[in-house]
């Protein structure tokens, strides 16, 4: 019995690959057990993308002479009917990191072998596993640079072969949930411009990094680039390859590979600065599941303790929060993202920053409340990532020096989306403003805002706090908990 999870691929699969290797009929199997994810089932948008990926993986595993056998409820219940139903005495898998998902597996794993069944988990996530990585104290690394650079010196994995020719199938298929029951689709179509923009499934993966890697028309592949073009959110300068590699369509592995490929062709290794920009980038998701890995605490509790003492602002009836969520905070730069999220579950990395360092620092409110929008509404939303990126961003995790940054978002608007191209595109009543106000409409002139049919708190909202105002109790804050250390000079809150 192959169990599929977050590794919805054929290639570099390491559990497949066993399962061939071992001889005889092959059961893929998927079981949507919710109740063991804990608090962080998948939410909406990784649900949608979830049900278009198992559409996918069963669609090739067909053209390979097999099918997905879809179950819904306890794993270890259901995996157990269908080894008493078919016979299988052997259950492979492909190892996750998140700790419900650790302790469940550990668990089942043990049960399994007591009862005379062989269970083996392998690696298809990550380059490097979290228990295989330590300083030279012997114990986690908390700063990424002095992490990467440790494992850049190890040999980097190749992909494990496990794609080509049939897969043996069983001869009698037990039954198998309709995938509708999984009811994994919005019963209203919010969803309407996710399939506009993505293509879940491994197949969409891979044509997704041929796109990255590939130069088009004369110009450089995006890849070579993207040192510079990923923090310009009004061009496809990222790979948008995080929910592939969520759940499993792509590996780091296959990833790492392609680039040692260019570079091959280029004749340097990596090909370009952009390239090794880029594989830094896999690098920091894997310094995130080695920090989940390590400190289960942080999807929930900050890493440095003293941030549990955090003094966040009130907002008794959740209207700054509702405002951000909604894309209504007044900032066009913040506004834009998160309305780019709602529509495409997805968000530019460096507009993630200035929206995540708005809602933390502008609003100070609590970094949590950021992680568990991004947790419903994002299609890459992944734990480890997540928890990642919304501690650095409340300089309260790893690597978050200077803890006191505050992105400005008029300044960041003006110096990645200069022209506003960005902005107009998401927050459409603002189009006819000119450069010079876009990103601070509040700022222009009567005649402008009345040709621009700008109404400042009808149309659009006025900004609901003072940047000077929020930045200075910000500050205040930061060095009230650290007993008076905290900084910050008049450009560091421009930080990228």
């Amino acid at each position: 019995m192959l169990w599929f999870r977050q590794d919805l691929r054929l290639s570099d699969n390491a559990a497949l690959a066993a399962a061939l290797a071992r001889g005889g009929p092959v059961l893929p199997v998927f079981v949507l057990d919710d109740a063991a994810e804990g608090r962080w089932a998948p939410g909406a948008a990784s649900r949608w993308w979830l049900h278009h990926s198992l559409v996918a993986l069963d669609a090739a595993l067909r053209e390979r002479g097999s099918r997905l056998l879809l179950a819904r409820g306890d794993s270890a219940t259901e995996l157990r009917r269908l080894l008493a139903e078919t016979g299988a005495d052997a259950v492979y898998w492909n190892r996750r990191y998140e700790p419900a998902a650790r302790a469940r597996d550990a668990g089942l794993k043990a049960a399994l072998a007591a009862e005379g069944v062989e269970a083996k988990s392998f690696n298809s996530a990550l380059l490097f596993e979290p228990h295989t990585i330590q300083n030279k104290q012997g114990r986690p690394f908390q700063v990424f640079t002095p992490y990467w650079r440790h494992c850049c010196a190890q040999p980097f994995p190749a992909p494990v072969k496990s794609e080509s020719g049939p897969i043996p199938a069983p001869s009698r298929w037990p039954a198998s949930t309709p995938i509708e029951a999984f009811a994994l689709l919005p019963k209203i179509p919010w969803d309407a411009g996710f399939a506009e923009v993505w293509t879940p499934g491994e197949a969409g993966a891979q044509a997704r990094l041929r796109r990255f890697l590939r130069e088009a028309g004369g110009e450089a592949a995006p890849v070579h680039v993207y040192d510079e073009a990923r923090n310009l959110p009004d061009r496809e300068g990222t790979s948008r390859l995080s929910p592939h590699l969520h759940w499993g369509e792509i590996g780091p592995r296959q990833i790492a590979a392609a680039l040692r490929a260019l570079g091959k062709s280029a004749g340097t290794d990596p090909a370009s600065n952009g390239a090794r920009v880029f594989l830094s980038e896999i690098g920091w998701r894997e310094f995130a599941y080695h920090l989940l890995y390590h400190f289960e605490h942080t999807p929930e509790r900050p890493l440095r303790e003293d941030f549990e003492r955090f003094p966040w602002a009130e907002d008794p009836r959740g209207e700054r929060l509702r405002a951000w969520r909604r894309g209504r905070t007044g900032y066009p730069i913040v506004d834009a993202g998160l309305r780019q999220l709602w529509a495409t579950g997805w968000m530019h990395n460096r507009v993630r920053m200035i929206v995540a360092s708005f809602l933390v620092k502008h609003l100070r409110l609590p970094w949590q409340e950021g992680a568990a929008w991004f947790w419903d509404t994002l299609v890459d939303s992944d734990l480890a990532s997540n928890t990642l990126g919304w501690q650095w961003s409340a300089g309260c995790g790893a690597d978050a020096a200077p803890y006191f940054r505050i992105f400005a978002p008029v300044t960041q608007g003006q110096k990645f989306d200069p022209a506003g191209r960005y902005v107009r595109r998401w927050v459409p009543e603002l189009a006819k403003l000119p450069d010079k106000f876009i990103h601070a409409p509040w700022t222009a002139p009567a005649n402008v805002l009345e040709y621009a049919g700008l109404r400042l708190g009808e149309n659009y909202p006025r900004p609901i706090v003072d940047h000077a105002a929020a930045r200075a109790e910000a500050l205040a804050a930061f060095k009230a908990l650290r007993g008076g250390a905290a900084g910050g000079s008049a450009d560091e809150d421009d930080a990228a």
